[in-house]
């Protein structure tokens, strides 16, 4: 059942375990509008744009493009993956000290949306079920 991260398999299941937990959790205070362009995407030979908006207390992440994004990120697709389901900031701290990771716009919304990620129980539990469909 693991998909690739952000595959449409993998999108249309995130969006279905979403659901089951919208409204249960805190609302999600930082509020940053990105757009990421994914480079060295597995199955894709493009790169791939998504989006990650919290601009409605929850956080939304899906393919595409928001309108008017606070910032634009153009980072790799394993990077990519380890900073948004496995949640390991630091890789993506390494990433963009090896010139991996291009960062455009406000840079102070990326940091506020890095130090203060939800932690409680409802994040926590939808963040491990995202990780158990991601290959």
């Amino acid at each position: 059942m693991p998909y690739p991260f952000l595959s449409d398999e993998w999108v249309e299941e995130a969006h279905r375990i979403r659901a089951e937990y919208r409204g249960t959790a805190p609302p999600i205070t930082q509020t940053v509008r990105m757009n990421l362009l994914i480079t060295d995407v597995p199955f894709d030979a493009n790169p791939l744009e998504a989006f990650l908006d919290t601009s409605s207390g929850e956080l939304e992440l899906d393919r595409g493009r928001v309108e008017d994004p606070d910032l634009t990120v153009t980072v790799d697709y394993l990077t990519a993956k380890a900073l948004l389901v496995d949640g390991n900031a630091q890789a993506g701290m390494q990433a963009f000290m090896e010139g991996k990771v291009r960062v455009e716009g406000d840079m102070g919304k990326l940091m506020t949306l890095l130090q203060g990620a939800p932690v409680g129980t409802a994040h926590q539990d939808l963040a491990a079920r995202l990780r158990d469909i991601t290959e």
